[in-house]
């Protein structure tokens, strides 16, 4: 039997952590190693359990949830951070995103879902949803300056520059399948490929990485 992902839930409200932990320790592959009240706290939590995943508030006393997933992902073989927030337009969501974190959840998000994105992001997926993801990224750019096209993306065969411009879409493995008519685990390993080639950490980076050189 695999052990169980283990995640450190930083927020400030107690009440919100004990319904979140009691969500993720009903699952057997799921466990609740740590918890912090505040950003500080939390980087030295996730440095004393190393878990698999943080949960992180964006608004919290002492350190927010910002600065606290920026110091957690500079630490070597850093754990996969996913932001909580109340708003789904939040730029500071969108802000933790291009600053490395897996992707967001909405604080009243269903426990089904919740539970679901964990593992999603556990195996290295996106968590945020192709329409939510588009419609962050577009709020977030609006007016904004785009930075040049970095050489790395030369490096990219034309048909990995198709999968690309799919996943930055928001598509799934599925739908690029489809539409390119190639098998899931084709485009699996072209998205591999792709992100290697870029030096991403996951789908969602590519998502960041297509908005901030205008390739979306």
């Amino acid at each position: 039997m695999t052990s169980p992902v283990r995640i450190v839930l930083v927020d400030d409200q107690a009440l919100f952590r004990a319904g979140i932990r009691m969500v993720l320790n009903s699952q057997p592959d799921l466990e609740v190693v740590g918890e912090a009240s505040d950003g500080r706290e939390g980087v030295d939590v996730v440095r004393a359990t190393r878990p698999d995943l943080v949960l992180m508030d964006v608004r919290m006393p002492v350190m927010d949830g910002l600065a606290a997933t920026a110091e957690i992902l500079r630490e070597p073989d850093a754990p996969r951070v996913v932001v909580l927030t109340t708003f789904d337009l939040d730029e500071a969501a969108a802000r933790a995103i291009q600053g490395g974190a897996s992707g967001f959840l909405l604080k009243d998000s269903e426990p089904e879902f919740l539970l679901s994105a964990v593992r999603t992001v556990h195996a290295g997926s996106a968590v945020i949803a192709a329409s939510a993801t588009r419609e962050l990224f577009a709020h977030i750019a609006e007016g904004g300056s785009t930075e040049p096209v970095p050489p790395s993306y030369g490096g990219l065969t034309d048909r990995e520059r198709e999968i690309f411009a799919h996943a930055a879409a928001g598509l799934s493995n599925a739908e690029i399948a489809e539409r390119e008519f190639l098998s899931e685990a084709t485009v699996k390993t072209h998205i591999s490929r792709i992100l290697t080639k870029l030096a991403l950490r996951d789908r969602v980076q590519l998502v960041v990485f297509a908005y901030r050189h205008g390739l979306a």
